[in-house]
């Protein structure tokens, strides 16, 4: 099959247009003018990424976390950051970035999030555009703000979770309204406070962002960025439904490969 005829598909569940402003998003190298019979579904591409890609003859890789995020000042070779893009470029391997528009859409990344923890009766935490939003606020059956925090810890298979209190008091606080926002959603946490979530779960919070969260008296647990490797599962599910709807011939694959930065030690 035509790449674009899959991607046509995919933009017919996950709109280009339902991207965040100035977001990086669509084809980013390479053609999608060409048959593919293997397509790698990534959270991002890293020298590991691509070498599982050659590896497996890929033809498209479809990731969350575009590989050319900055601006490019040359080619050169010795460069390890380029020679990720001149690998791609040399095994004629396309990718296509699918970035804040599967966060917003519905049946999405969010919305993932929220099946897995049992958030139920959501609404979109802030509008993007007229129905559509990022992030997801809800109901949880009431519960220990402690009970909830390890129950994240389980559910993402967390080597630890970073909890937003100043006090193991707050373990016994009872919560039943919370938000969530995949990837790096800090700057949304007073919307979700605004709209009564008493826990807001995000990635990559500041110290001093933390502090303010608890100056509005909101608690937050983080568990990292990673946690949108979600994306990678969830997508060749609904992908593999789709090859059989369709009567495609192309073999859709989830990365192996961890490009998960962080590991931890502990005494």
């Amino acid at each position: 099959m035509l790449a674009s005829d899959f991607i046509n598909r995919y933009e017919a569940y996950c709109p280009q247009d339902l991207s965040e402003e100035g977001d990086v998003r669509g084809l980013q190298i390479g053609t999608l003018n060409k048959e593919v019979k293997r397509v790698l579904v990534a959270l991002d591409i890293r020298e590991q990424t691509v070498a599982e890609a050659i590896e497996k003859r890929v033809d498209l890789i479809l990731v969350k976390h575009a590989p050319i995020f900055r601006p490019i000042k040359d080619l050169v070779a010795e460069r390890s950051q380029n020679q990720i893009y001149i690998d791609l470029i040399k095994h004629d391997i396309a990718v296509y970035v699918s970035h804040t528009n599967i966060d917003i859409v519905d049946d999405g990344l969010n919305d993932w999030f929220c099946d897995l923890l049992e958030i139920t009766d959501t609404d979109y935490l802030s509008e993007t555009a007229p129905g559509h939003g990022i992030g997801r606020i809800g109901k949880i059956v009431p519960q220990t703000f402690g009970e909830f925090a390890i129950k994240v810890k389980e559910v993402f298979d967390l080597d630890s979770l970073r909890l937003v209190t100043y006090s193991v008091v707050d373990l016994e606080r009872m919560i039943e309204k919370v938000a969530i926002c995949g990837g790096s959603g800090q700057s949304l946490y007073k919307e979700a406070f605004v709209k009564g979530a008493q826990v807001y779960i995000t990635g990559d919070i500041y110290y001093h962002t933390a502090q303010d969260m608890l100056s509005e008296g909101l608690l937050a647990l983080d568990p990292g960025h990673h946690i949108e490797v979600l994306f990678v599962e969830k997508l060749v599910e609904k992908f593999q439904d789709w090859k059989v709807e369709e009567g495609w011939e192309v073999e859709f694959l989830a990365s192996q490969v961890s490009t998960n930065p962080f590991k931890y030690i502990y005494k």
